[in-house]
C-alpha cells in the first residue's frame, strides 16, 4: 500500500471484495474472526462509524486518528493498520482452506467523505447493503453490520455518539434508514 493512502482526521468509506468475485467469508466463524482483527488493527488507528460484512465484500465507514499520535503510540503510519488487518486475515483464510494467493481484489478502495450529509447517507447505505445484495430482507436483524449496535445500550467499539448526534437521536437514525430503504426500493423498481 502507498504511504499517502489515507490522511489523518479524514472520514473514509473503505470497501473491497473477494479476488475473482470469490467469497471472503466462507463460514460463520470467519465473520467473527475478521471483526476481531478489525478491533486489533483498526481501532487503534481509527474511529469506526459503521461496518457491514457480506459473503463476498465488506464496507466500513471510519475516521483516521491523528497520524502523529499513531506514530508515537503504535510506531506505525495509519495505512499499515489496514495492511496488517488484510494480511492477517488472508493468511488465516489461506491456511484454513488450503488456498494460496490474494484473497482480496487488488487494492483496498476508499472514498473520502467530504461532509456530514454524505456521511449520513453512507451510514444508511452500509447498513442497507445486505438487502441491496439479497443477503437478507431485514437489514435490522443482519448479524454482521453495526446497525444493531446503534440501537443497543450494550458497550460497543463503534463510535456511535457522533453519528447519532448527526441524526438527532436513535428514532431519527432508524427512520432515516427506513426512508432510504424505501427510496432505494423505488429506484430498483424503476429499472
Amino acid at each position: 500500500m502507498k504511504q499517502d493512502f489515507f490522511e489523518s482526521g479524514v472520514v473514509y468509506h473503505v470497501f473491497n471484495r473477494g479476488n475473482n468475485l470469490e467469497d471472503i467469508f466462507i463460514e460463520e466463524k470467519n465473520y467473527s474472526f475478521f471483526l476481531s482483527l478489525l478491533k486489533k488493527y483498526l481501532l487503534p488507528a481509527a474511529n469506526i462509524y459503521a461496518f457491514c460484512l457480506l459473503k463476498n465484500h465488506f464496507h466500513i465507514a471510519l475516521r483516521l486518528k491523528d497520524e502523529n499520535l499513531l506514530i508515537e503510540k503504535l510506531k506505525q503510519k495509519p495505512y499499515l493498520a489496514f495492511s496488517n488487518l488484510f494480511n492477517a486475515y488472508t493468511k488465516a483464510i489461506n491456511k484454513a482452506y488450503n488456498r494460496t494467493g490474494s484473497l482480496f481484489q487488488e487494492h483496498l478502495h476508499r472514498i473520502r467523505v467530504e461532509d456530514e450529509e454524505y456521511l449520513m447517507q453512507l451510514i444508511a447505505y452500509i447498513h442497507l447493503n445486505p438487502v441491496k445484495h439479497g443477503f437478507t430482507d431485514d437489514f435490522k436483524q443482519y448479524k454482521y453490520s453495526s446497525f444493531q449496535a446503534y440501537l443497543s445500550e450494550k458497550p460497543t467499539s463503534i463510535e456511535k455518539n457522533y453519528i447519532l448526534s448527526l441524526f438527532g437521536d436513535k428514532s431519527n437514525f432508524e427512520y432515516w434508514h427506513d426512508m432510504n430503504r424505501l427510496y432505494w426500493e423505488d429506484k430498483m423498481n424503476d429499472i
